[in-house]
């Protein structure tokens, strides 16, 4: 527990979590940009160790591009050579609000109505509630920008873990932007509830989902990035988007996200394990509504994944009353679709819990919504190869086509969203929002994601106006 009422954590010094850390109601703490923290490896599931942020209390980490916040393992030399296969160093970061959650009696998290505890921990106790018997959805946790989480994670239990960022009912009064999630024991993100919005977050080499939400969330975000571990190192790693509304409780509320600009790419695997067994680019659980839009898939065992178990699931919501809504996304070497209209590959979609998988029908709706499945988008290279235990690269991935990929889906005009006539997170022709300050500047696995030094101007491509800018420049004195 911190007792000053604002902690300030400064960047002359390197921090080390040796426990969990709470930021208490009314209480924050400020991490100066360039900050260190590093957390100390555990014994025990229960004693990993975390930072906490309670109900009322706040985080301000404001980072920058040149000064970014880094929360990593205990071992990482922080030169890039500390493996992208070591998950689990510490726990994670956790940050709970008042806003809304969808959470029962019944539901295996629930305190009481409007109140649940998070998930990833063995006993409940009220510093780790979330969400407020009377709601407010606009709640502030504080800041997160330019914060980079390494090597965190703890699995307790098959579907009882804690993730590299874990948001319980967290409101939309709180800033999250330009947050990455390195190599954690679980998901990347995995928000519970709550009306959070996101903006230009990373999740890469993670054991599970990239992205996971649950218990009514009914928030925003634009311009995500994913990248799954290669399938040997770390087969089971599991969706991009897992989706869900309330786990199989009996909630008549719903998630409810809107997201645009994504690009994530998996490793072709479909290797099942107890709790890993989508393999989808996105997986549409239980009592999920949304939109995800204007986005890039590659390389997942399969595309989009909608259960369908009647009246009321998300296939249902997705095909009949049009309120879960997926439209102008680009499927790329999705090996395992389309389970009952064609033949494995000719389409991106495949629906479990079905007595009919797969129709004609539905193919053809996904195609009418602006979805497609090329064999290949100029440019966009998904295969990489990697040393996972020393970073090593041998082949680089790009997730930045050539030229923009055309899309007929209007960005929201609602102050949140950025005007992006193009599909995936990054336009060809800027700089990538991950140049300068991303974990993958330091190990260089990526083409397309980096600052070019000839880019004079910084509009992420080298041509004549980068070279008037150099010759400009000639015969000027530089001292």
């Amino acid at each position: 527990m911190l007792t000053a009422s604002n902690t300030v954590l400064t960047c002359d010094k390197i921090y080390v979590l040796d426990k969990k850390i709470y930021v208490d109601s009314l209480k924050s703490i400020t991490i100066q940009p360039g900050t260190l923290i590093k957390g100390k490896e555990y014994s025990t599931v229960d004693s990993a160790t975390m930072l906490i942020v309670q109900r009322g209390g706040k985080i301000f980490a404001a980072g920058t591009a040149s000064c970014p916040i880094v929360f990593t393992g205990n071992n990482d030399p922080m030169d890039g050579t500390y493996g992208v296969s070591n998950r689990g160093d510490w726990g994670g970061i956790a940050l709970l609000g008042k806003a809304y959650n969808n959470l029962v009696s019944g539901q295996s998290r629930y305190i009481s109505a409007g109140t649940g505890f998070v998930e990833g921990f063995v006993n409940s106790n009220s510093r780790i509630y979330h969400g407020a018997a009377v709601a407010d959805n606009d709640d502030n946790s504080g800041v997160m920008s330019y914060v980079s989480i390494r090597h965190s994670g703890s699995l307790i239990s098959a579907g009882n873990e804690i993730q590299g960022l874990t948001m319980g009912s967290v409101g939309r009064g709180t800033t999250i932007d330009h947050i990455e999630i390195i190599s954690s024991d679980d998901d990347g993100i995995e928000i519970f509830g709550g009306t959070v919005n996101m903006k230009y977050v990373t999740a890469m080499y993670g054991a599970d989902d990239m992205i996971d939400w649950d218990n009514g969330w009914n928030g925003k975000a634009q311009f995500i990035f994913g990248l799954q571990p290669d399938n040997t190192t770390s087969p089971s790693a599991d969706n991009g988007f897992e989706a869900d509304g309330d786990d199989g409780t009996s909630s008549p509320n719903k998630s409810n996200p809107t997201i645009h600009n994504v690009t994530m790419i998996g490793n072709g695997s479909t290797a099942m394990a107890a709790d890993n067994s989508g393999h989808a680019a996105v997986e549409f659980k239980d009592r999920t509504d949304g939109e995800i839009a204007n986005s890039i898939f590659a390389n997942f065992g399969r595309g989009l994944n909608l259960e369908n178990t009647g009246a009321g699931s998300v296939y249902d919501k997705w095909k009949t009353a049009g309120t879960l809504k997926f439209n102008c996304n680009t499927f790329l070497n999705t090996t395992n679709g389309s389970n009952g209209a064609g033949a494995a590959g000719t389409s991106p979609m495949t629906i479990t819990d079905a007595a009919t998988l797969v129709t004609v029908s539905d193919t053809t709706d996904l195609q009418a919504d602006g979805n497609f499945h090329p064999t290949a988008v100029t440019g966009f290279d998904w295969t990489y190869a990697m040393n996972t235990s020393t970073n090593v690269i041998t082949d680089k991935f790009d997730a930045v086509p050539t030229a923009n990929v055309a899309t007929t889906c209007a960005t929201p005009a609602d102050g949140f969203f950025v005007a992006s006539a193009y599909r995936g997170a990054f336009a060809s022709n800027a700089k990538s929002w991950l140049s300068d300050w991303s974990y993958l500047t330091l190990v260089k696995t990526t083409n397309g994601n980096v600052p070019c030094p000839s880019d004079l101007n910084n509009d992420g491509v080298t041509n004549n106006v980068d070279f008037l800018q150099l010759l400009g420049q000639f015969n000027v004195n530089c001292q």
